[in-house]
């Protein structure tokens, strides 16, 4: 088994990347797209932008010197997208197997299938393909805005990717384009298509909860939830080598997502551990920013054990709760003042919860404030959500039970209290709008969708509010519509399994190897204890894992079971029959089956000969049949072992080479039937079955 990280991600936005090659199939873990680097590039610019950006090209070397973060640094280009930026290495044709693991990992799906020769077999959940398929045509929808503006492409190598223009660019916008390294430009593609999605989608197998899907008959694959969002999953799969258990990025609370199933996962040969988010959150810590809500990070004492002894932070859908309320509070203090309210839509459960925590403080104030949703899928998008409900938490299936609308939007956008929109220059939005508002919309980078048009109209305004969750460089991103007046608020909520989690959970799960992040190695130190163990792995390397399984179970139809007959070799201890049937692979095991065509008894059938020859017993036999035959050991040089040959003399002239595996009759071609005569010579000696 072989493991390769392509990428080890960047958080909830651009999960890591894996291809493993397993029982000789390669399996491609996730195809995101970075869509944070899309922070690179300016907003389709008003005409102040275009006049200061012709004004820069005056200054290049200014700005070279000075390396200076300014709006008219950005880029002002149709954006191009940044793919995995190793994944290009492969061909995608011997690409045998893909695993979606969330909606997020399959923003990058249409640039492979779209390949010459792309055959590969697409797995991933019915939610998680809905989701993800509407995220890629409002991606698309989004961007049909900066194709009108610049209009086609003059060339395939757009004029910002040159290296005399990365060199005048300031250093953490160059970083982005190029990587640290200097090395990502080959991750850069311009958009897909509406019609690429299209195919992409339709090459797709979606499976439901803990459904079974066998590729090739050879693999069995399995989704379980890992509750960071609706659909995401881990995957087992089951092989004859052995079973695998890939963890991506977990949640163990959601109150919109099916919990974290980490029983599922317990006692496989190999867990490849995959949750990168907790290094993602330690650097988010580490840098820090003056728009971090303060109340973020507190702690709440009590926890609880689940029926496996696993103990878990109950407070920690609590802590999330707590975050909810304090961002609904502020929104409302902030309508009561006058201002509006810009939420660009994130997390998919994030804003579901937002939208009904924010209905439930409204009424509870006694406040009439229009809360507006725009985007192309946000009404196909809600009604997904009510026909979904097995990847929701056991809070939401209760509510189906009880005949009761899964989410709370459905309510709300009967008594018009949400109004739902596709564009912002929509004729419904300019007949209904009025202002102080709430307002989610898309996207959350702030460089392109309607989100760009109303950051425009409130950013000077001190009484709005813009709330931004898990925002990677916050003044990078509000960088073309400084100076900012209007009040900003980012929270973090956590995306996956956190550090002081990690060896209660792998004590749960008792894999017998796990194949751990290098990345990770220094803030996790394992037990000497510990009943597994450990290989590191890290970017852009492949790590070699030895199989844990050396035998394959065999099932034997019970019709050719009954014609065994057994022979035993008491020299090596084993048993030994002869079989006559057909041999098969299906859902991962090995199936020996009857031939129907030929059902003539084994007994009766001819013996198969098996074992070494012995030559001291050899010599005797052919003295039985009046040959005489002498004995020489020599030592062959090329095989570095010992050989017997022997030499007949009388009344046939021939040669038996005696080796470690094999036993060979030379003879002149005038001798035909002496090889014959010897062979049976030998047939006499050997045990057979």
């Amino acid at each position: 088994m072989k493991l390769t990280c392509l990428s080890k991600g960047r958080g909830f936005h651009f999960p890591p990347c894996h291809m493993l090659n397993f029982c000789g199939f390669r399996i491609l873990f996730d195809c995101p797209l970075d869509l944070s680097s899309l922070m690179a590039f300016s907003p389709i610019p008003t005409s102040l932008d275009a006049l200061s950006f012709e004004e820069s090209k005056n200054n290049e070397k200014r700005q070279k010197i000075e390396d200076l973060l300014d709006a008219k640094n950005l880029v002002f280009a149709e954006p191009w997208y940044k793919t995995v930026n190793k994944l290009h290495l492969w061909n995608a044709s011997l690409i045998d197997v893909i695993l979606i693991s969330s909606p997020m990992g399959i923003m990058g799906l249409p640039y492979l299938t779209r390949q010459k020769g792309f055959s590969a077999k697409i797995y991933v959940t019915e939610a998680s393909a809905r989701i993800g398929q509407l995220m890629m045509e409002d991606l698309v929808s989004m961007h049909a805005e900066f194709r009108q503006f610049y209009g086609p492409e003059e060339s395939n190598f757009p004029p910002w990717l040159r290296q005399e223009e990365l060199e005048i660019l300031p250093s953490v916008l160059k970083e982005i384009l190029v990587g640290k390294d200097g090395v990502e430009l080959g991750g850069w593609m311009p958009l897909y298509s509406a019609a690429d999605v299209k195919d992409s989608i339709q090459k797709i197998n979606t499976l439901n909860y803990a459904q079974e899907a066998c590729y090739n008959g050879t693999l069995v694959i399995k989704a379980f939830s890992s509750g960071v969002e609706i659909g995401s999953s881990n995957w087992t799969l089951n092989g004859p080598k052995g079973d695998i258990a890939y963890l991506s990025s977990s949640c163990f609370f959601s109150a919109h997502a099916m919990a974290f199933d980490y029983s599922s996962l317990q006692r496989t040969s190999t867990l490849i551990y995959s949750d990168f988010s907790s290094l993602i959150d330690a650097q988010d810590v580490e840098d820090g920013d003056n728009y971090t809500d303060p109340t973020s990070d507190k702690l709440l004492p009590p926890s609880f054990e689940d029926s496996d002894g696993f103990s878990l932070d109950s407070d920690v859908n609590l802590d999330e709760k707590e975050k909810l309320v304090f961002i609904c509070s502020c929104a409302i203090e902030c309508v009561k003042d006058g201002g509006s309210v810009l939420i660009p839509i994130n997390r998919l459960g994030t804003i579901l919860q937002l939208l009904e925590e924010m209905a439930t403080l409204l009424e509870a104030s006694a406040m009439e404030v229009p809360i507006y949703i725009i985007s192309s899928v946000a009404e196909e998008l809600l009604a997904l959500l009510n026909i979904i409900p097995e990847w929701l938490s056991k809070q939401r299936q209760e509510r189906l039970f009880a005949g009761e609308p899964l989410f709370d939007h459905v309510k709300l956008l009967k008594e018009k209290k949400i109004r739902v929109v596709p564009n912002i220059h929509s004729h419904q939005l300019l007949k209904d709008w009025q202002e102080p508002c709430i307002v989610f919309c898309p996207h959350w980078s702030l460089r392109m969708g309607p989100i760009v048009h109303l950051l425009r109209r409130w950013c000077g305004d001190p009484k709005s509010l813009l709330i931004l969750e898990d925002m990677v460089n916050p003044e990078l991103a509000l960088l073309p519509f400084k100076p900012v007046e209007m009040k900003v608020l980012q929270c973090l909520f956590p995306s996956g399994i956190g550090l002081q989690k990690l060896q209660p959970l792998l004590k749960t799960l008792q894999p017998k190897t796990i194949l751990f992040p290098e990345d990770l190695r220094l803030k996790m130190c394992f037990s000497c204890e510990k009943s597994f163990s450990v290989s590191y792995y890290t970017e852009a390397e492949t790590l070699k894992v030895p199989c844990q399984k050396e035998s394959s179970e065999l099932k034997i139809e019970a019709d050719l079971a009954s014609q065994f007959y057994w022979k035993t070799f008491k020299k090596e201890g084993i048993n030994v029959t002869k079989l006559k049937g057909k041999l098969l692979m299906e859902n991962g095991r090995h199936h020996l089956l009857l031939d129907n065509d030929k059902k003539t008894s084994l007994r009766n059938s001819s013996l198969v000969r098996c074992g070494l020859t012995d030559y001291h017993k050899l010599i005797p036999e052919l003295s039985k049949m009046g040959i005489n035959a002498s004995m020489e050991l020599i030592k062959d040089d090329v095989e570095s072992q010992n050989v017997c040959l022997v030499h007949t003399e009388e009344p046939y002239k021939a040669l038996i080479e005696i080796g470690k595996t094999s036993t060979v009759i030379t003879t002149a071609e005038s001798d035909a039937n002496v090889a014959s005569i010897l062979y049976k010579a030998i047939d006499n000696i050997m045990d057979g079955v």
